[in-house]
């Protein structure tokens, strides 16, 4: 009962120890008139009494509180007396703001407005009330900007420069910006204040806090005691011996209490005087040391100017040993992040080494618990990141607040200050009238003049509280943003992590084979569960799986195979792919959508060249695409033409309509847009599919223009853009003949890609060719719809990038750079089976967007389009030697069938013959 509770600062901190009771005392010259201090505290207190309005009912009104800051926490704690051991409650002043008020009724009133709550407090005076209000404003950018402090070691050097108190002198300077330093109160704030008696209120219970009756309790039994102690026998009453330099006391203080008034300790004489009395009592020492502050004498204030110089350099090594502090603590992560690596590379050692499968199954095991270890570190730093969130937005809506209310106030300055000159401005009156309202008319001018300075003073306050609650609104966001910056790298780890783990358990199952036991159907036990295991297992709050079920565009991330092996690499490639995308997140993804989004305007430019070939945001690709669309076919671009074709097959049905409906169901079935019965996007497919065979009769339709229009309609949206964004790309991109019956364009592709292939990977044309393998049976479907079902939709979209700006060039590079991106797995594989096998499903597993960019437009240079005209025209020119040879030999069949007829020889006699004559 008589100890203050652990949780909020005991008021003794700030109460002289003993042994330093008889040390001399200085005050700064910082510090108000009268506040001494002891040579070992360094910063100085801000305390003071305070009138807080508060209370319920009948006793509702003003109470003197005894308010006193606590540099730790930043919280402004208050008591009923300055003697109380226990404080009634605290004030967080770290997210709150400060506004005082002009036309206040009471003199000195200002408001600390909270997150949870206002205080409504009143000082005795507007100097004491401004007073509080810059000190209180700068404490709260001090906790926000300071690092915390550290205790004062005796081995610590002295700096020679004080960051600290650099920091305090950039602060008031700025404060002068708006508002000019207030000088302390002389006796209303401070340790000077604690000698003061304590405000008279009308009744001691409306004093008395009612809301907190158990510490109101808890300090008056603390009180008795104290008293008790030093009137005990043999002890006798205090008696105050006179000292030198100190001023004898008025005959109204008393060094015995008054038991009649227990919330309240008569005041004593200063410390120095007591000495023989605290020497002779032990017991009385621990009651004495209680109190908020210690009583201090005005003869022991010398030095100023050394005990400030003193206090700044107590400062200075404090600041210097926080950054020591922090180094070291930089230099432990630093050595932990690398025992981490080098423990990873040991247990990677050790499962490629380890003898038996169950050895490897217990690094597996080990692997799990590492796992779920991540999963509570980012679980607490979303907590982190969201509360911090909450704060920033509690700060932004605080900051408009003050901001509108500044200028309403500077509406009513204009207004009083337009009607003043008005006025003023008016003609004299008739000497009797002007007799009459003379008196009146000059103490209203003197009013309004008290009222406009009163605006003025609280519009220049407002304004520094809205210029440090918004530089305190900047420094939370920078938090913030750092704070998401780890949450993804750390995601990113958790999915590495994971993606290991499901590859580990592939390879054991790959290695367990048709073994006796239980362990093959552990693994297939443990492989289960990975796949089925979803983030909706965890917390609402946290996103401990960032791989969700469909991407951005409504591809399905995981395929669903029916192969076990193949399920598992898919999961294993999903993780792969989220990994390196929130890898890039502020690396690479922030600083291009920053630089998109500083580009207004689009023109053909060697800096949009670039950006495209890195890949447009998303919320950037349907503005871009349509302008790289329109450049193609603004010269067949009309109004109304898809409206004119629509119209057209509404009348009568195209040959091609049937194949189209055949080819809709078919059309992505990995894609929700297109297998949802409720989705529009099978009939806007329909319509741009129908509007296109009537745009061009020539080629009509053929398979794989759906899945062209499809890739158009998910990026675009409406189904006329997507129209001649199909249109760019047969007419005007692609060579003629892309789609024609014979398709004789896209076979010279794929003899220039072998040409091209043989010059830039020889090493893996000799390997195909040696084991007779034919490419175009797996690139001839990569030409015709542009890789629409080989790449994942982040790294395709990416190709069709650039492909609407550059053309096809785009599509061979990327072809040659998806063959050198797995050049080495190819090369492993001694078998054409496993090779064709390889080459089904080997574009599914690229996850490195940049790795396959760097590689199709850095590693193929020089790729000029001289040479890439050049092998189309003579393979052009061989394919039609071919075709007509072809035809020749065709026709000279016909020739041969039709010279020789279609009699049928006496011996074969047909079923329907031979039943008749039956």
């Amino acid at each position: 009962m008589e100890n203050a509770p652990e949780c909020t600062p005991s008021p003794s901190e700030f109460t002289q120890p003993p042994s330093s009771a008889r040390e001399p005392e200085v005050a700064s010259p910082g510090d108000p008139e009268g506040c001494a201090r002891p040579l070992d505290t360094v910063p100085k207190k801000l305390c003071g009494y305070l009138s807080k309005f508060g209370g319920k009912g009948p006793i509702k009104g003003w109470k003197c509180r005894w308010f006193f800051y606590d540099e730790g926490k930043c919280h402004l704690y208050y008591s009923r007396t300055a003697q109380d051991a226990n404080p009634l409650d605290s004030i967080d002043l770290s997210s709150a703001v400060f506004d005082c008020k002009a036309n206040a009724e009471d003199e000195g009133t200002f408001e600390v407005k909270t997150p949870n709550r206002v205080i409504t407090l009143k000082a005795a005076t507007k100097q004491a009330m401004l007073y509080w209000l810059q000190q209180l404003q700068m404490k709260r950018w001090e906790f926000h900007n300071s690092p915390p402090a550290l205790p004062v070691t005796p081995a610590a050097g002295l700096p020679g420069n004080g960051p600290a108190l650099h920091l305090k002198l950039e602060q008031e300077a700025e404060l002068e910006e708006f508002l000019c330093p207030v000088k302390t109160p002389t006796g209303l704030v401070g340790a000077a204040a604690a000698l003061q008696p304590v405000p008279a209120m009308p009744s001691t219970l409306q004093n008395i806090s009612l809301k907190h009756l158990g510490t109101e309790i808890q300090n008056t039994v603390h009180y008795i005691r104290g008293n008790k102690q030093t009137q005990a026998p043999g002890h006798g009453p205090l008696v105050a011996e006179p000292s030198q330099g100190v001023e004898p006391q008025s005959g109204e203080q008393r060094l015995t209490s008054d038991p009649s008034t227990p919330g309240k300790e008569p005041e004593e004489s200063p410390k120095p005087a007591l000495r023989s009395s605290l020497s002779s009592s032990p017991m009385q020492k621990p009651k004495r040391q209680s109190n908020t502050f210690p009583f201090f004498s005005d003869g022991l204030a010398r030095s100023r100017m050394t005990q400030e110089k003193v206090a700044a350099l107590e400062q200075q090594v404090l600041i210097l040993t926080e950054e020591l502090k922090s180094q070291k603590e930089l230099v432990i992560i630093l050595h932990k992040a690398l025992e981490a690596a080098q423990q990873e590379k040991r247990a990677s050692s050790a499962y490629l080494a380890a003898p038996e499968d169950k050895d490897r199954l217990e690094l597996v095991r080990h692997k799990v618990r590492q796992i779920a270890e991540l999963s509570q570190r980012v679980e607490a730093l979303e907590q982190d990141r969201e509360r911090l969130a909450h704060e920033s937005g509690l700060l932004q809506q605080q900051v408009q607040l003050l901001m509108d209310k500044n200028q309403a106030k500077q509406q009513v300055i204009c207004k009083l200050s337009q009607k003043l000159t008005e006025d003023l401005a008016q003609p004299d009156q008739p000497a009797s009238a002007a007799n009459g309202d003379f008196l009146s008319q000059q103490e209203r001018m003197e009013h309004l003049k008290d009222d406009m300075e009163a605006y003025r003073t609280q519009n220049r306050f407002l304004n520094s509280e809205i210029h440090q609650v918004t530089k305190i609104w900047r420094k939370v966001a920078e938090k913030e943003k750092a704070l998401l910056t780890k949450c993804a790298y750390l995601q990113a780890r958790n999915c590495q992590v994971e993606s290991k783990y499901l590859a580990g358990l592939r390879r054991l199952q790959e290695a367990a084979g048709a073994e006796a036991g239980d362990f093959p159907g552990l693994l297939r036990q443990l492989v289960h569960e990975a796949l089925q295991w979803e983030a909706g297992e965890a917390p609402a709050s946290v996103e401990l799986r960032p791989v969700s079920e469909y991407d951005a565009y409504g591809f399905l991330t995981v395929p669903d195979y029916e192969v076990e092996d193949l399920k598992l690499l898919a999961k294993i490639q999903a993780l792969e792919v989220c990994s390196h995308h929130l890898l890039g997140l502020e690396t690479v993804q922030r600083p291009l959508r920053e630089r998109w989004a500083a580009l207004t305007e689009l023109a053909p430019t060697a800096e949009l060249k670039q950006l495209l070939r890195a890949g447009v945001p998303r919320e950037h690709r349907p503005r871009v695409w349509r302008w790289l669309v329109h450049r193609r076919v603004q010269h067949l671009h009309s109004p109304g033409c898809y409206q004119e074709l629509l119209a057209r097959g509404q009348t009568r049905q195209h040959p091609a309509a049937r194949q189209i409906e055949l080819d809709l169901n078919r059309t992505f079935p990995t894609n929700k847009h297109f297998t949802c019965p409720a989705s529009s996007f099978p009939d806007k497919l329909r319509r741009v599919l129908l509007a296109f065979s009537w745009q061009n009769p020539t080629i009509g339709y053929c398979q794989g223009l759906n899945r062209l229009a499809a890739i158009a309609l998910l990026v675009l949206e409406d189904e006329e853009s997507a129209f001649w964004c199909l249109v760019a790309i047969v007419e005007t991109i692609l060579p003629a003949e892309y789609y024609s019956k014979t398709l004789t364009a896209s076979q010279v592709d794929q003899r220039v890609l072998r040409d091209l292939l043989s010059e830039k990977l020889p090493r893996l044309t000799a390997h195909l060719r040696q084991h007779h393998t034919d490419l175009s049976l797996i690139t001839f479907n990569w030409f015709l719809v542009v890789f629409a079902d080989s790449l994942i939709s982040d790294i395709l979209l990416q190709v069709w990038d650039a492909f609407l700006y550059e053309g096809t060039k785009v599509v061979f590079r990327y072809a040659l750079a998806i063959f050198k991106y797995n050049e080495e797995e190819i090369l492993r594989l001694q078998d054409s089976l496993e090779i064709y096998q390889y080459l089904r499903f080997f574009t599914k597993t690229i996850c490195d967007s940049r790795k396959l960019m760097s590689i199709a437009f850095d590693d193929m240079n020089p790729f000029p389009m001289k040479q890439l005209r050049q092998l189309r025209a003579v393979h052009r020119e061989r394919l039609e030697a071919e075709l007509r040879e072809l035809e020749l030999l065709k026709a000279e069949y016909l020739e041969r069938r039709a010279s020789r007829g279609r009699a049928v020889p006496e011996s074969c006699v047909s079923e329907d013959e031979g039943e008749g004559d039956g």
